[in-house]
């Protein structure tokens, strides 16, 4: 039964947040705190995948034991033709350095990932389907972001826009320069991650809100402190921050991150119980 007061909002962070994400959620699960029944699901990005995932109602055992076990993974490509993941970092790195403005700091980023050249639309779209229980929206309220990649511009996406719920997620994880920009309605779509690593700030109006934060990209904090319920914030601990390694898009992060988080997730279920209540 899902709680309309409550909201659980997923951050991004590539295959390696996937797997985190995850743990941490069976971790809670396993200590007593299933948290995955909030009213609202926000995801971004990581996010979005797990976000789907949870609404479809798909046991957590079973989730988990599709990133930790490799015999049960999903095929996940490797990023090909375009820049490498450092390469990426670089390049938005230098870009935030040329544009203090955000919209025009996401403009930038999108122009070089409609320009990159990356995997074929219809691969990437095929590995992000086999991610997904269900392709139907769930009941519940889930909101997925992604990010006008022409514009800069935010877009929520939730079971009343009209869009398929494989296309939201495959543009929600559309990392610029690494995966292909998504086409939705004639507009390309690229990760909500572009906007903020959480994107947080959807959950305003819920009592209570949980989040699992992956990665921080500096806006995590404002976002948070900006909303009127109580908040709780998860951010990887040590080990998990090993786990990821340096590449959170690697496939072979999977196994670790999500033990890891499902280790983080079970240290953590006392604190989380007392505040979610």
């Amino acid at each position: 039964m899902s709680d309309n007061g409550r909201a659980l909002v997923l951050g991004g962070g590539g295959v390696a947040g996937i797997a985190w994400l995850t743990g941490v959620l069976t971790g809670l699960a396993d200590e007593g705190t299933d948290v995955t029944g909030a009213g609202l699901l926000v995801g971004t990005s990581a996010g979005s995948t797990v976000a789907a995932q949870v609404g479809s109602g798909a046991p957590l055992k079973e989730l988990f034991e599709r990133q930790a076990d490799p015999r049960l993974q999903n095929r996940e490509l490797v990023p090909s033709g375009g820049p490498s993941v450092a390469e990426m970092r670089e390049t938005w790195a230098r870009l935030a350095s040329e544009h203090e403005d955000p919209a025009e700091l996401r403009r930038a980023v999108g122009a070089r990932a409609l320009a990159a050249e990356t995997v074929p639309e219809d691969e990437r779209r095929a590995v992000v389907a086999e991610r997904l229980p269900e392709h139907a929206w769930p009941a519940r309220r889930l909101l997925v972001t992604a990010v006008n990649a022409l514009t800069g511009e935010l877009r929520v996406f939730d079971r009343e826009s009209g869009v398929d719920l494989v296309d939201a997620v495959a543009a929600s994880c559309a990392v610029p320069m690494i995966w292909p920009p998504v086409p939705i309605e004639g507009v390309r779509y690229m990760d909500g991650g572009a906007r903020s690593a959480a994107n947080a700030d959807l959950a305003e109006g819920c009592g209570r809100v949980l989040l699992l934060a992956p990665l921080d990209d500096g806006t995590v904090d404002a976002q948070v402190a900006a909303l009127t319920g109580r908040v709780e914030v998860v951010r990887p601990d040590e080990a998990s921050l090993a786990a990821f390694g340096a590449d959170p898009l690697s496939p072979s992060s999977r196994t670790p991150a999500a033990e890891a988080g499902r280790a983080q997730g079970r240290a953590a279920a006392a604190e989380i119980a007392a505040f979610w209540g």
